[in-house]
């Protein structure tokens, strides 16, 4: 996945305005309230101590431009071993274990003809990943009995036409995703460039914004969590 500098832009932003809202340092809001950490690949632990967070909070200290650095240092840590709790990716599809019955479901542009991986044209293509990912599951995680996920695609009907209903029935806000993707995600097209339309609404509300209550409604889109039985994928992807 490409990110542009307008994704780093946005959560440069809006990390000013948590500072501002609540009185916390700046490191503090980018730390809780953004996706660098993680994009730097730094794990999930979130240390304010780690050498390499503390390097860039150094750099972004003495620089004139906040979002430059940030992109720069950001191309530093590209190519680097990243650590991920993915266990097979299937296409745009891929899979982690969320605990001992449940696994993760996870989706990325890794489409191969550089379409737009949701258009119709590619429904029957992500369809056959899905199929693929569940055949898959089966034979390799006999102990997994329901599959999950989060993300502010389930938003969306050219996402929502890949699951079974039961599925997306389960569909709750899923809060505190300020560090994550499954919240940010929604501003990034498939070229990693920031949609002018979502970034504009988002910066609106962000800048009518005085309190940290509620401040998840900045977002156009709420990401969601949603959860079924894989029995009920096998059922509706047809999985002997």
């Amino acid at each position: 996945m490409r990110f542009g500098s307008g994704f780093f832009d946005l959560q440069l932003r809006f990390a000013h305005r948590v500072s501002d809202l609540s009185g916390m340092p700046l490191g503090d809001a980018l730390l809780g309230y953004t996706n660098f950490y993680i994009r730097f690949g730094l794990g999930r632990a979130f240390d304010p101590h780690h050498a390499i967070w503390i390097e860039y909070m150094d750099g972004l200290a003495r620089s004139a431009d906040q979002t430059a650095w940030t992109v720069r240092f950001f191309a530093t840590r590209q190519g680097l071993p990243q650590p991920s709790h993915t266990v097979a990716t299937f296409g745009c599809f891929s899979y982690g274990h969320r605990d001992a019955g449940c696994l993760r479901l996870h989706f990325e542009n890794a489409d191969p003809d550089g379409q737009a991986p949701l258009a119709a044209e590619r429904k029957s293509a992500r369809r056959s990943e899905l199929r693929a990912l569940l055949a898959h599951v089966r034979h390799a995680e006999p102990q997994a009995t329901r599959l999950a996920g989060v993300s502010w695609l389930y938003n969306l009907a050219s996402y929502r036409r890949l699951f079974p209903e039961s599925y997306l029935a389960t569909a709750k806000i899923a809060g505190g995703r300020f560090r994550n993707m499954p919240l940010w995600g929604q501003f990034l097209d498939r070229h990693g460039t920031v949609r002018t339309a979502a970034a504009a609404l988002f910066l609106d509300r962000l800048a009518r914004q005085r309190s940290m209550d509620d401040l998840v409604q900045c977002f156009p889109l709420q990401p969601l969590a949603v959860e079924a039985p894989l029995s009920d994928f096998h059922a509706f992807h047809a999985i002997a």
